[in-house]
């Protein structure tokens, strides 16, 4: 068994709306799948992806109209990485966020990458990375109908950083019971603390989590802005089952088998109390859409079809 990279990130946001504006008209991000989340069906879930939201390529949002601020910490999953395919393209990306008022530190060398790191509208830490000299996961493929120059543009999530105020445990975990390997150390620019790599499948930007050592920060607070889960991919359904069996043998909590209908998935924290998912490619989200029209009306999974217009009511319509 092995993970196979990043699959997708979930983030928290106040408005729906608001979030769509920003990653597809400013972003130029696909919205890929405007769906509920399953476990609250009175709130939105966005996915945000590639031409066809393509595993590893998937930011999603759950839309809590009444959230609080999220308060950056420990035990966190502190900011999200955003592949795109050459050095060019940041610039072009640099260029695009100043005309957009969009808060940047402009271009800087990051592990051996040239990145650009910025807020959202919503002060979600997010990061553009650089694929020109990616020699692991391969990326996506950016939407040809981006509001953005699709020649540069979003191709999937890269590194995914971690904040903890000890490394030992979550190392632990991360290594003997996932299978990811130490890869390497740097030192973070904009504050000085020391980020430990690491990389599980083929490695590279879509496959690597970077995990920041912070002793003096307090615990995060979670709010918009803020991340909520990552998940990582596995290779099928079967491959899946064998990881539940792995995480229960290491005496890890977990979910079990859920159904997520465009994926399955099993739920678990680490010990500082991050959560992760492992789920796996496919159905994918041609399941009940086609490629031309997805995310364009809401979709819904066949246990909450029966409650759709009871849904639909509770939902604030989007314009897109």
């Amino acid at each position: 068994m092995e993970l196979l990279g990043i699959h997708h990130l979930s983030a928290m946001t106040k408005s729906a709306q608001e979030n769509v504006d920003f990653y597809t008209k400013v972003l130029g991000m696909r919205l890929v799948k405007k769906t509920v989340n399953q476990d609250d069906p009175s709130m939105y879930h966005l996915f945000y992806g590639d031409e066809v939201g393509n595993p590893g390529t998937e930011l999603t949002f759950f839309e809590i109209p009444r959230i609080g601020q999220n308060h950056d910490g420990n035990n966190s999953i502190s900011t999200t990485s955003l592949r795109v395919p050459s050095d060019q393209a940041l610039k072009y990306w640099e260029e695009r966020l100043t005309q957009f008022n969009v808060e940047h530190e402009g271009i800087i060398e990051q592990y051996g990458r040239l990145v650009i790191p910025f807020r959202d509208h919503e002060q979600q830490r997010l990061i553009l990375v650089s694929d020109e000299h990616n020699e692991g996961v391969s990326g996506g493929t950016a939407w040809e109908h981006s509001k953005a120059d699709s020649q540069h543009g979003i191709v999937g999530l890269g590194p995914i950083h971690l904040t903890v105020p000890d490394i030992e445990r979550t190392e632990t975990v991360v290594t003997e019971v996932m299978g990811f390997k130490r890869v390497g150390t740097y030192k973070f620019t904009q504050t000085g603390n020391e980020v430990v790599v690491f990389e599980t499948g083929e490695g590279g930007t879509g496959a690597e989590l970077h995990i920041h050592v912070r002793p003096d920060l307090p615990p995060e607070r979670l709010g918009r802005g803020g991340v909520h889960h990552v998940a990582f991919r596995v290779k099928d359904e079967e491959e899946l089952h064998q990881w539940i069996n792995h995480i229960n043998q290491s005496k890890l909590g977990n979910s079990g088998f859920v159904d997520r209908y465009y994926f399955k998935s099993v739920y678990f924290r680490e010990p500082n109390g991050i959560l992760f998912e492992l789920a796996t490619d496919g159905p994918g989200f041609t399941t009940d859409e086609d490629e031309l029209n997805l995310g364009e009306t809401l979709a819904l999974p066949p246990f909450l079809e029966e409650k759709r217009e009871e849904i639909s009511q509770k939902l604030k319509p989007i314009d897109y």
